[in-house]
C-alpha cells in the first residue's frame, strides 16, 4: 500500500463501486456482471454471480431467480426473514462462504427495508454482504481541545478480529441492530467498546450529519473478496475533557491512544485506519475547517463521494 494516501486516494479506498452519476459507463459495465436482488418491484441489492450459483445450489422453494434478479417468494416480513435465515443457515452449515462460516457468523440481525423505509426483512449480518443491501452504523469521534488544537481519542482494533484486524478505528463504532435506533445504537457501543457512561454520551454527543458510500470488499474484511456493501453511517461528535479517558469494554478494542491532528493525518496517508473510519474522520475534517477548498484541490469530489446517493430504498426510523 502506498505510504503517502492522498484524501481521495482513502475515498476511492472505500466508495469502489462505479456511481451512476460520476462513471456511468463503468456503472451500467459493472451492473452486467451482476444479478438485482428484487423485493419484485424494487432493487434491494447486487448479488455476484456466486451467490446466485449457491442459490440454484439449494434447489429452495424459498427464492424466485429469473435471468436479472432474484427474490424471496415470501408475503410477509416473518416469512421472508424466516426463509433468507433458513438460506444462510445452509450456507453456513455447508461452509459455502466464509463471510458466514465460523467466526464470521454473528447471531446479530440486520435490517432491510423496502421503498417507503418500512421493514422487509430481517437477516443475520454476516450475510448482508451476500445480497448487496444497504448496512447501516454509527461512528462517533471523541476529541478534546489541547494546546490550541484538537487530539482525537482513537482505539486499535484487536488483533484477533476477523475483520480489519489491527488497524485504528473511531473511538466508537458499531452496527445498527434490528429493533435498535442510532442513539440507542452509539449508547451500547460506546459502553461495550470504549466504557463511556451513558449518562456522559447523552450530555455530550451530537449528531452531526452521516456518510455513505458504496464499498467493495477486499481481504481485510475477511471472507470472500469482491461482495458488495453500500452502506450509511451515522456520525456523532462529543468533545470531552482531560477527566475522560475510554478504555476497552470487551475484546473489540486493543487499547485507545490520544493522538493530535498531525498524528491521526500521519495515520490516515500511511492507511492505517478502517476505511470507513478514515472517511469519518475525513468527514470530521471538512467540518473542523481542517480541510478547505484552499487547502485541498479535490474539495468537490471528497465531500461528494462521502454523501453518495446510494440507489436503493433507506431506513426510515420513525
Amino acid at each position: 500500500m502506498p505510504q503517502s494516501l492522498s484524501y481521495l486516494d482513502l475515498v476511492n479506498e472505500l466508495d469502489g463501486f462505479p456511481s451512476a452519476i460520476l462513471n456511468p459507463t463503468a456503472h451500467t459495465e459493472r451492473l452486467s456482471t451482476l444479478m438485482l436482488f428484487t423485493s419484485g418491484t424494487h432493487t434491494l441489492g447486487y448479488v455476484l454471480p456466486s451467490v446466485v450459483t449457491a442459490l440454484r445450489a439449494l434447489s429452495s422453494p424459498h427464492w424466485t431467480i429469473t435471468p436479472s434478479t432474484v427474490s424471496l417468494t415470501g408475503h410477509t416480513v416473518d416469512e421472508r426473514s424466516t426463509q433468507m435465515r433458513t438460506t444462510l443457515e445452509s450456507f453456513r452449515d455447508a461452509q459455502t462462504f466464509a463471510v458466514c462460516s465460523g467466526k464470521g457468523w454473528r447471531n446479530e440481525l440486520y435490517s432491510v427495508y423496502s421503498p417507503n423505509g418500512e421493514l422487509y426483512l430481517e437477516m443475520e449480518r454476516s450475510g448482508a454482504a451476500l445480497f448487496g443491501v444497504v448496512q447501516y452504523g454509527v461512528h462517533m469521534t471523541a476529541f478534546v481541545r489541547a494546546d490550541g488544537g484538537l487530539k482525537i481519542w482513537t482505539p486499535r482494533r484487536n488483533p484477533t478480529k476477523s475483520t480489519y484486524p489491527s488497524m485504528l478505528d473511531n473511538t466508537v463504532a458499531g452496527g445498527i441492530a434490528s429493533g435498535m435506533t442510532v442513539f440507542e445504537t452509539l449508547i451500547k457501543e460506546s459502553a461495550e467498546e470504549a466504557s463511556l457512561p451513558e449518562s456522559l454520551v447523552r450530555e455530550k454527543a451530537r449528531c452531526v450529519g452521516l456518510v455513505s458510500y458504496f464499498m467493495v470488499r477486499d481481504h481485510r474484511a475477511g471472507g470472500e473478496t469482491g461482495l458488495l456493501m453500500p452502506e450509511v453511517q451515522y456520525v456523532y461528535d462529543m468533545e470531552v475533557g482531560d477527566d475522560v479517558v475510554p478504555r476497552p469494554g470487551d475484546d473489540e478494542v486493543q487499547d485507545f491512544h490520544l493522538l493530535t491532528m498531525d498524528e491521526v493525518v500521519s495515520e490516515l496517508r500511511a492507511g492505517r485506519f478502517k476505511p470507513n473510519c478514515a472517511v469519518v474522520l475525513i468527514d470530521f475534517f471538512i467540518r473542523h475547517g481542517i480541510i478547505t477548498p484552499e487547502n485541498e484541490p479535490d474539495y468537490i469530489e471528497i465531500s461528494s463521494r462521502i454523501h453518495r446517493t446510494l440507489e436503493f430504498p433507506l431506513a426510515k426510523y420513525t
